[in-house]
């Protein structure tokens, strides 16, 4: 089974977030990391994206929900119709409202009794952004960590407004505070490579995303030796669609040095076992 860790269908909420409403943009930064864009992506067809998997022996897609600023939020309402409208094809993570705790909590408890695999937090695209450590996210994790349950935390890439928001030195104290925790960085903690390559050592309650920023942008090279060795059982697969395309990507991240045990992991084993699928 192949798992795309992160997956953004063109429906429902996704289509007002600025990956599909900024379609320039978009394919500005696909283009960038050296794919041509997806015809899924840009027409906003969930037939051709479909088709896409296919073509791309892509059996899943975690779909993930969000409430952020100037990204565009999507509700749990819009994961849950997507994951019930195409059976079997994705997998939900749940986004919750950090500034209301108790509410937050419920929305998690009630998430994954509906069958959502994982919980979405954004620390700094929030509409009051936040860093990874804020103590108002501490209650949060600790409700995920009792109903073991993993956390997807953006904290790489563009994950707030200045480069502060993705400190791996904040996302390392949290690692270290839940150490039952599993937690899944996405974008891979770019462009801190190095010093996450150290924390995922370090800590072995997190999982890595690099997604989009797998595919050579500065630093690429250390994800694939990390694969490839100590982190070849936590490491996860992810195109980022609709910033890279899925089959494309597929095509290219199976060409990567990784030895082909370590690669069905990365691709698919480790999102299985993480999300009990």
């Amino acid at each position: 089974m192949i798992v795309d860790f992160r997956l953004r269908p063109p429906l429902g909420g996704f289509l007002s977030t600025l990956m599909y409403s900024a379609g320039e943009r978009r394919d500005g930064f696909t283009r960038t990391v050296g794919f041509d864009p997806s015809p899924a992506a840009q027409q906003h067809s969930m037939d051709l994206l479909i088709k896409e998997m296919d073509d791309a022996g892509v059996d899943k897609g975690v779909v993930v929900g969000r409430l952020a600023g100037t990204l565009g939020s999507v509700t749990n309402a819009d994961v849950q119709r997507i994951v019930r409208d195409f059976p079997g094809r994705f997998v939900g993570a749940a986004s919750i409202d950090p500034t209301k705790r108790v509410t937050a909590c419920e929305t998690i408890t009630e998430a994954v009794k509906s069958g959502f695999k994982a919980i979405n937090i954004e620390p700094g695209s929030y509409p009051v952004p936040m860093y990874a450590d804020d103590r108002r996210l501490y209650p949060i994790y600790a409700h995920c960590e009792d109903l073991n349950v993993p956390v997807i935390m953006m904290v790489g890439g563009t994950a707030g407004p200045d480069l502060s928001y993705s400190d791996p030195i904040r996302t390392d104290r949290v690692l270290a505070d839940f150490p039952r925790l599993n937690v899944v960085v996405a974008h891979g903690g770019w462009p801190w490579v190095t010093e996450i390559l150290h924390i995922a050592f370090r800590r072995q309650n997190m999982y890595l995303s690099p997604d989009m920023y797998f595919s050579r942008m500065p630093g690429w090279e250390e994800y694939v030796k990390a694969a490839d060795t100590f982190l070849a059982d936590r490491m996860l697969y992810a195109s980022s669609f609709p910033f890279c395309p899925v089959r494309d990507y597929k095509v290219w991240f199976e060409q990567l040095p990784i030895r082909p045990e370590n690669l069905e992991k990365v691709m698919g084993g480790n999102a299985q076992r993480l999300l009990g699928l």
